[in-house]
């Protein structure tokens, strides 16, 4: 069952470090890149994933064509795509060993939601990191060495 308790999706924000944020746009008036450019403020590493613009910089990260590119640990796949997409990207996130999926705001895939569960991530659906966190009253993370 997606996390939906404060408490829940609070715990799941406060231990995650690093988030892959798939649809990831590189331009300003887009909710990705606004949302992407909060959680690095907020201190999150953010790698964008975005296939038409693979090579570009968003906000100091280089993008990745797929998640499978990436070689460091993701603790969320934050989901930028819409609810017909969401399902390769768990399926992904999966692959990849993620350990949660976040699927923003008017996104809900239920089967990919229950597949991500079986495989043993944490789901969040319709909802969005940069209004949670400080609507939860979340201080920003430390950067770890």
């Amino acid at each position: 069952m997606p996390l939906t308790s404060d408490d829940d999706i609070a715990d799941l924000l406060r231990s995650a470090r690093t988030i892959a944020l798939v649809g990831a746009s590189d331009r300003p008036d887009r909710p990705s890149n606004r949302v992407m450019a909060a959680l690095q403020r907020h201190g999150y590493r953010v790698i964008p994933v975005n296939p038409q613009i693979t090579g570009e910089h968003v906000h100091g990260e280089f993008v990745f064509r797929e998640l499978a590119q990436l070689g460091d640990p993701i603790d969320i796949v934050d989901i930028f795509r819409n609810s017909a997409a969401a399902g390769a990207v768990v399926d992904e996130a999966i692959a990849i060993g993620a350990k949660a999926v976040w699927m923003q705001l008017g996104v809900v895939d239920q089967a990919a939601a229950a597949r991500a569960e079986a495989a043993g991530l944490k789901v969040v659906m319709d909802r969005c990191p940069a209004i949670d966190i400080p609507r939860l009253g979340l201080t920003p993370i430390e950067a770890t060495s």
